[in-house]
């Protein structure tokens, strides 16, 4: 990972408050697939002398970790992304209960959130007891 400061007097970037822009570099391995690689591009409000590169890619790491325990999981179980809802408090409100869902089976220590998912729909008062109320 490269960071450098930005030129706010030369015109800077067209993102208010970035101070610093990021060249990330990044490899991934499949197991059984040919090694993949890629480079991206972020800007951040961090200022260089505040946050080493080693800090930046901390957080880039811990940002993914979010993406992938959290969004991929409502995408993939719950087809969020083919969701109709668009406008007002309802995208927000059914990602609430999606998460109140995935929340609710981890708690429980269930692995596979698709079967368990699956398992629990058959039925609307089998995932009460998840969320601590008996039928």
């Amino acid at each position: 990972m490269k960071a450098c400061g930005i030129d706010l007097a030369a015109g800077g970037l067209p993102f208010p408050g970035a101070v610093t822009a990021i060249r990330l570099h990044r490899r991934r391995q499949v197991k059984g697939k040919k090694q993949s690689r890629e480079t991206v591009y972020a800007v951040t409000t961090l200022e260089a002398h505040r946050a080493s590169p080693a800090d930046i890619a901390a957080l880039v790491r811990r940002h993914w970790v979010i993406e992938n325990r959290h969004h991929l999981v409502r995408d993939t179980t719950f087809r969020e992304d083919a969701s109709r809802l668009r406008t007002g408090s309802a995208p927000r409100a059914m990602a609430a209960f999606r998460n109140l869902a995935i929340g609710a089976l981890r708690l429980s220590g269930v692995d596979n959130l698709a079967k368990a998912t699956r398992h629990n729909a058959r039925n609307p008062y089998r995932p009460l007891p998840f969320i601590g109320i008996t039928p």
